[in-house]
């Protein structure tokens, strides 16, 4: 498809991740195929009730597939239309959209990877662990981490999904961390940094994607960077 191609959308599914996040499925209309590269973003388009056009940019949280469907993980924002708008739409709606866009998508060749994410950041990331990981030849067994920083248990999105992936694939290892875990957590705690140096381990061959807020991308790019790692190996994106 070219670039800025205006697309419509119609929703087939909506279910709560939260109290405050939504999983929303959707269909894009009159297309022959809707492809992306996995990591890759939309923007939506939509008109507020006085006339105002509102878009704003989500990532694609699925991976790419032949059946024209796509996925966004998002949250409601206060006094934020969009979000909220997205976040409210019935199944069956339509919104419009351009795109895809975005270069923060896996960089040949393939090294080991740590992926590093916390929140809605975890929206990319899916995107591509699930594309490496449908087909041996893509992922060659090479290992991947998965940081993944949110603050209670409840917060973690798709934690099943990722848990039947660790389960699945042994080169796969699933590593959620709370900020402010119950007593009963299991797993890990703190913020995603702090678990970063014990996965790298001295290694400069890896590569490192990271998806979330500014002050946690900061911290883990100055981290590796810290240990030697060459920046081009470091890719993120920000969501503020």
């Amino acid at each position: 498809m070219t670039p800025f191609q205006t697309l419509t959308t119609h929703l087939l599914r909506t279910q709560p991740l939260s109290a405050l996040t939504r999983h929303l499925e959707f269909e894009v209309k009159g297309v022959a195929r809707f492809g992306f590269v996995a990591g890759q973003w939309l923007s939506f388009k939509t008109n507020k009730p006085d006339g105002e056009e509102i878009t704003r940019a989500y990532s694609i949280a699925s991976s790419p597939s032949e059946d024209n469907r796509f996925a966004l993980c998002l949250n409601r924002v206060q006094d934020g239309f969009m979000s909220n708008f997205l976040c409210d739409m019935k199944e069956g709606a339509e919104i419009r959209c351009q795109g895809p866009f975005g270069d923060f998508i896996l960089r040949p060749p393939l090294r080991d990877t740590i992926f590093i994410a916390t929140g809605t950041g975890i929206a990319p990331l899916r995107s591509m662990l699930h594309w490496l990981l449908a087909d041996p030849a893509r992922h060659q067994d090479k290992q991947f981490w998965l940081v993944f920083g949110n603050r209670t248990e409840q917060d973690i999105y798709y934690h099943d999904e990722f848990l039947a992936l660790a389960g699945k694939h042994a080169n796969f290892h699933y590593l959620p961390t709370l900020s402010r875990g119950g007593p009963e957590w299991q797993g890990l705690r703190g913020y995603v940094q702090e678990h970063v140096p014990a996965i790298v381990q001295g290694r400069m061959d890896m590569h490192a994607y990271i998806c979330g807020l500014d002050k946690m991308i900061k911290a883990n790019r100055e981290l590796l960077k810290g240990l030697g790692w060459d920046r081009k190996s470091i890719l993120y994106e920000k969501y503020d």
